[in-house]
């Protein structure tokens, strides 16, 4: 019997008799069985208060990715049951704070959009499993969060956060709603949400995670794209679409050239060379003289193999920009490698025509070698023949005079 039920073993005693036994019990022992209804009563009290209790005990946290290093627990219950989906719009209040409570990260009327990684990942996955109005508490392992790297605070360095740091947020679903269209932007909100996306992949990027800052630069260029001006953008109170002036367009390419040129930088970090040539062909198709696509794009041809190739676009990046250091070096690092590489190519050439021309002397000893003993052969058949001859003359002039 283990430890729960010998505590209460009158009550599992009694609910084992039969109607003559507690009889005979209560005849022997009037305490008995008063003593066995007090526990039975007691008890059927406790089980009817279980079920308030156990309401007020705090909830158990969801584990979302089955690993426990993605853990939900809701504080307080959605207004609604509207759950964010991929690609709306929220806004969110959230606290961030390590196990020892210090807050490293806080936000009120943050505007997120799901799954654009604007958050770290782990919060971005739990945000699609609340209701609007909802408070919870979401536990981000180091992974999903902030790495092995941390996150270094410049401005407030009581707030940075070191490396494989656990996150626990506090994070409030204010609202949600869908992504509006995009030619229902105006001029304005395309740029500002077109430049808030390629510093958060710039931001990606310092950090070396460059599939996150593809992602992010991406969905920037379709806020900063110009192709969808061609009808005209919605402005507030407008009748129509209005045209944007040469001056807008001109800011929305400035901005676009950026976003390819580090795209391709990030394309070209994980070998994707060919996605890479093509975002930096779309700046030089644009702007033929632009020194950093120039320089994106010899880096490219140099990671192909291609060094002479190379060596032409860095040499009109650096006519292009003449006080760019870095260009100056590379070239300069190029040249070298060039050099090298020929040296290597000629002292192989030589390596190789040096066997070539030991294979053929040794080929034309090998004959002079065999005609010498073809020759030797020949002479001792001579020798051998002329001596046979003689044996046998006198063999026969013996033979006829005996």
């Amino acid at each position: 019997m283990d430890a729960e039920k010998s505590s209460s073993s009158s009550f599992e005693d009694l609910s084992n008799l039969n109607e003559q036994e507690r009889a005979e019990l209560a005849e022997s022992s009037p305490g008995a069985v008063s003593s066995a209804h007090a526990t039975t009563s007691e008890q059927t009290e406790n089980s009817e208060a279980t079920p308030a209790d156990h309401k007020k005990e705090p909830p158990e946290h969801m584990d979302i990715l089955g690993n426990g290093t993605l853990m939900k627990k809701v504080l307080r219950k959605g207004e609604s049951e509207l759950r964010p989906e991929s690609k709306n719009i929220v806004t969110i209040n959230y606290t961030g704070r390590l196990d020892d409570g210090t807050v490293v990260e806080e936000e009120q009327e943050a505007v997120v959009q799901i799954d654009d990684v604007e958050v770290v990942q782990g919060l971005d996955m739990a945000l699609k499993l609340m209701n609007e109005g909802e408070l919870a508490e979401v536990v981000v392992n180091a992974r999903f969060a902030y790495g092995e790297i941390g996150l270094k605070n410049e401005t407030d360095p009581k707030r940075t956060i070191p490396p494989n740091a656990t996150i626990t947020y506090t994070v409030e679903l204010v609202s949600t709603k869908e992504e509006s269209e995009l030619e229902s932007h105006t001029y304005a909100s395309r740029k500002e949400i077109g430049n808030k996306k390629r510093l958060r992949g710039n931001f990606w990027m310092k950090r070396q995670e460059y599939n996150l800052a593809i992602q992010s630069y991406r969905r920037a260029l379709e806020y900063l794209d110009d192709t969808v001006s061609a009808g005209g953008v919605m402005e507030p109170d407008a009748a129509g679409p209005i045209e944007l002036s040469t001056t807008e367009l001109q800011d929305l390419l400035e901005d676009r050239m950026k976003v390819y040129n580090n795209l391709a930088l990030a394309q070209l970090k994980i070998s994707a060379f060919e996605a890479a040539l093509k975002s930096v062909d779309n700046v030089l198709k644009c702007q033929p003289n632009n020194a950093k696509a120039l320089f994106r794009k010899g880096k490219i041809y140099d990671a192909k193999g291609d060094t002479k190739g190379a060596i032409a676009l860095l040499q009109k990046a650096a006519t292009v920009d003449v006080d760019d250091k870095l260009i100056q070096s590379e070239l300069s690092k190029l040249v070298l490698k060039s050099k090298r590489e020929a040296r290597n190519e000629k002292d192989l050439y030589q390596k190789m025509l040096g066997q070539a021309q030991k294979l053929e002397q040794k080929t034309k000893v090998v004959p002079t070698k065999q005609s010498t003993d073809s020759s030797k052969l020949k002479l001792w058949g001579y020798l051998v023949g002329t001596i046979l001859i003689g044996v046998a003359g006198v063999a026969i002039y013996r033979y006829n005079n005996p």
